[in-house]
């Protein structure tokens, strides 16, 4: 009898967690982490493909020195930023990155307004297909944080909702902050960077 008590007690706690939302709490705890890792690569393959893009702008627009610094800076700060798992529970290192990210979106679209005033450069296949690339990295990653900010609604809602909200207190499932940022129409439009036509 002594023996089925321990047994009993831990099948009767196994049961209670998973009814309370336990499981679902850590399940979505995980889907979060996956989806800002996807977000992160997202964002690094943007990053990873601005020097070749500032280097083949200066090919041809040397003169536009303020713009391809700006990209060069702006690249810079992102680069600084420690990106951690953590980060998705603290909304200050959250609201720095999301900035960091926006100043690259606007130096970037800078930049390729500026392409415009150059046919030549628009003509140069290792331009083409590094804007190829370019619009393929943006709409990856606005559907990497559409994908995020869904996980985190989803979430949010159960650590908030009774009576999951009783267990995500006692075990500490905490309210995430989610993506979002000032001017957050207009970064959440991909830059314009179809240059084909026209010239």
């Amino acid at each position: 009898m002594t023996r089925t008590l321990p047994l009993f007690t831990l099948l009767l706690l196994c049961f209670t967690l998973s009814g309370c939302g336990y499981n679902r709490l850590t399940a979505g705890d995980e889907q979060i982490k996956a989806d800002w890792s996807e977000v992160i690569n997202q964002y690094q393959r943007r990053a990873d493909l601005i020097p070749n893009l500032v280097r083949t702008v200066e090919a041809f627009a040397k003169q536009e020195r303020d713009v391809l610094v700006g990209v060069t800076e702006a690249r810079s700060k992102v680069s600084s930023i420690q990106v951690t798992p953590e980060m998705i529970n603290d909304p200050a290192a959250m609201q720095q990155f999301q900035q960091a990210q926006g100043q690259l979106s606007s130096a970037l679209s800078r930049l390729l307004v500026t392409v415009e005033r150059y046919p030549e450069l628009k003509s140069d296949a290792n331009f083409r297909d590094l804007q190829a690339q370019l619009e393929g990295t943006e709409n990856r990653i606005t559907v990497a944080r559409n994908r995020y900010i869904d996980a985190v609604r989803e979430y949010n809602t159960l650590a908030r909702s009774f009576p999951t909200n009783l267990t995500a207190m006692v075990f500490g499932f905490e309210v995430k902050p989610n993506f979002n940022v000032e001017n957050e129409a207009e970064i959440a439009k991909p830059p314009e960077v179809n240059f084909g036509g026209g010239n």
